[in-house]
């Protein structure tokens, strides 16, 4: 009989992290959720409450604190870490904060929670990954590459810190197995586009928004036998934004 294989996702409550927990889910996959929220009961994947844990990933001791409890969950292994979990602050009246104006307490918080958080939950489960010779996708953005409309400066910067992350991580994790990668959305529909997007959609090639159930099939795939040898990659999932 094989093993059922695990996943620890952040930020799994809407968009780009719900489409993950139904894709998995749906491949048998066990679930473990993070999140700031406790567990909602109206949630519609399998697993519920015991396998979510509650932690707030722009506080660093309560991540660091959070990871011997999710080692708790563990039966030693860990297939997969999908670091999805992402906060971009705005002004007062919803306007981007750019590098001028971005207060320097969300500067640390939205680093804490883009960036910190996922070293400190590849770090602290390594063992549990190298034992499954799992797999770990950060998930940056197409902000982190170029100057985005709407995208705040705090936000881009630390998906491209992000970015650089992954390649670390890939070359530190690989001698225990471990393969790490980034994807990297662009307009994905969620509920966190900003007015204005359809300006954006009509100048992509393919001329739509992403859905999420199709960045969480390139999640998927980076987690399974499919990706073997791929490794410190970051593949746009953006319909040829970034060309």
């Amino acid at each position: 009989m094989m093993r059922q294989k695990t996943l620890l996702l952040t930020g799994a409550s809407r968009g780009i992290g719900h489409a993950t927990v139904r894709r998995f889910n749906a491949e048998g996959w066990r679930v473990i959720t993070c999140s700031r929220q406790p567990f909602p009961a109206e949630c519609p994947w399998g697993g519920g409450q015991e396998n979510h844990v509650q932690l707030d990933l722009s506080d660093p001791s309560d991540t660091i604190n959070a990871v011997g409890q999710i080692q708790e969950l563990l039966d030693g292994r860990l297939d997969a870490l999908v670091n999805n979990a992402g906060i971009s602050p705005k002004g007062p009246e919803g306007e981007r904060l750019n590098t001028l104006n971005t207060d320097l307490m969300d500067w640390g918080k939205v680093f804490h929670v883009n960036f910190f958080a996922s070293v400190v939950l590849a770090r602290g489960l390594k063992d549990e990954l190298a034992a499954a010779k799992g797999s770990v996708v950060n998930v940056t953005s197409i902000a982190g590459s170029r100057v985005h409309p709407f995208a705040g400066a705090a936000y881009a910067t630390s998906k491209a810190a992000l970015a650089a992350l992954t390649r670390e991580m890939a070359h530190d994790f690989g001698p225990m197995g471990v393969r790490v990668n980034a994807i990297a959305p662009g307009e994905v529909e969620t509920a966190i586009l900003s007015p204005g997007t359809d300006k954006i959609v009509e100048k992509l090639p393919m001329q739509r928004l992403g859905q999420p159930e199709e960045v969480a099939s390139a999640i998927y795939f980076l987690c399974s036998e499919g990706s073997s040898y791929i490794s410190g990659a970051e593949i746009e999932v953006n319909g040829a934004q970034h060309v």
